[in-house]
């Protein structure tokens, strides 16, 4: 039996960002247990959020942008400058060279190449019970464990939505690309009958860029639907003439005021989208995951066993009002969206979107929304029955 002070299940972004601020600060031996090479290992994603301060992931950190801009439906653009704040991308094979790095410098890290199974409440702890890729098997004992893996059925909910994208990473012919500015959302393309749907791009270079269909709604699409919808994209809204798809990358993320568990034990806690990371209006899971961390590593280096949830309640009640307004069709989501960016300064809107405004900062932004649609919301919602539905795998997400 392998021991420690933490194991962390899953190296995903909610994983690695434990481990990572834990060996950072010191608080806790660390073993972090991923699959090994094969079909249970994901591809490699992409994973942006909001910048301010120093966050230690320089190393990782692939491209950023300072300029960012939303196209209406109408076609009118909408730019802004929201300094102090960059969008940052992070490839996920740099965040595992960087976390795995410091997990063999970190006294008593270790990273295990192995398929979690059952984790199991001891006295003292928890047991994750692990199968390694010859077949053999191994526990890992530890004081605490924070598993990141995907629930096997989402909690009941009154509105539950996806985000669901898929992208190109492409080349063209010629510079067609501002690297300066990044397209977070451009509604210039058909919107489906229920829901919406919004264009992504993330310029790499005057030649390259991340480019992404991307639908709020309540079922994926299937491929040939993702690809014929970056088709007219790529050839009649942007018009980047030919060009090459050098890599895909897709992903369902859900977006519902369902009530994620954070306990699964007395030692045992989950993490990201599993643990209520996901913001539920939005889909941003990355920057709620950073703040968790440090948390958890401030929490454990102080010597204590609680833990802050994710987002605040408020935070999570008007999410739940936006979602629904979403679903019913209640508000236009295009005109709502870039709404916001147009009526709204840029960088209180981004602390905002990050879960970090202040209570009056929120009320001012309620104040820029459909009020009457909104106030309808929120009076029935304390009435609706909270339902499940069947459970949708998340394939990666760019948030």
């Amino acid at each position: 039996m392998s021991r420690c002070d933490v194991a962390v299940v899953g190296g995903g972004a909610a994983g690695l960002s434990l481990a990572h601020r834990l060996t950072e600060t010191g608080a806790a031996r660390v073993t972090v247990i991923e699959p090994p090479d094969g079909p249970e290992r994901p591809p490699e994603r992409t994973w942006c959020y909001w910048h301010a301060e120093a966050d230690g992931l320089d190393e990782a950190v692939g491209a950023s942008w300072s300029v960012l801009r939303v196209h209406g439906a109408d076609g009118r653009p909408v730019t802004v400058e929201p300094a102090p704040f960059t969008y940052r991308m992070v490839r996920s094979a740099d965040y595992e060279r960087l976390v795995h790095g410091r997990l063999a410098e970190a006294d008593g890290g270790r990273l295990l190449r192995a398929t979690a199974g059952a984790v199991r409440g001891v006295p003292g702890g928890a047991v994750v019970h692990c199968t390694l890729p010859d077949g053999s098997t191994v526990d890992v004992r530890a004081r605490r464990v924070f598993d990141s893996r995907p629930l096997p059925a989402p909690p009941p909910a009154r509105t539950q939505l996806l985000q669901h994208f898929r992208g190109w990473f492409v080349r063209t012919g010629g510079d067609r690309f501002d690297p300066g500015i990044a397209d977070l959302m451009d509604f210039r393309v058909p919107q489906p009958a229920h829901g919406l749907a919004f264009g992504y791009v993330l310029p790499l270079a005057p030649d390259r860029a991340l480019v992404e269909y991307t639908e709020f709604s309540r079922r994926p699409l299937t491929t040939e639907a993702y690809e014929s919808a970056l088709g007219h994209y790529c050839r009649d809204v942007l018009r980047l003439g030919g060009l090459t798809v050098e890599r895909t990358e897709q992903g369902v993320i859900p977006m519902t005021d369902a009530r994620f568990p954070y306990r699964a034990g007395p030692a045992v806690f989950r993490i990201g989208t599993a643990g209520g990371a996901t913001r539920p209006a939005t889909g941003y899971t990355f920057a709620a995951v950073q703040r968790q961390s440090r948390a958890i590593a401030a929490a454990l280096c102080k010597g204590r066993g609680a833990f802050p949830a994710p987002h605040g309640r408020r935070a999570l009640a008007m999410d739940a009002i936006v979602l629904r307004a979403l679903d019913t069709g209640r508000i236009d989501g295009p005109d709502f969206f870039t709404g916001l960016f147009r009526r709204v300064p840029a960088e209180r809107l981004l602390r905002f979107l990050d879960g970090a405004a202040s209570l009056r900062e929120e009320w001012g932004i309620g104040l820029r929304t459909p009020v009457r649609p909104m106030l309808a919301t929120a009076a029935e919602l304390p009435f609706l029955p909270r339902r499940t539905r069947p459970a949708t795998r998340d394939g990666g997400s760019h948030r």
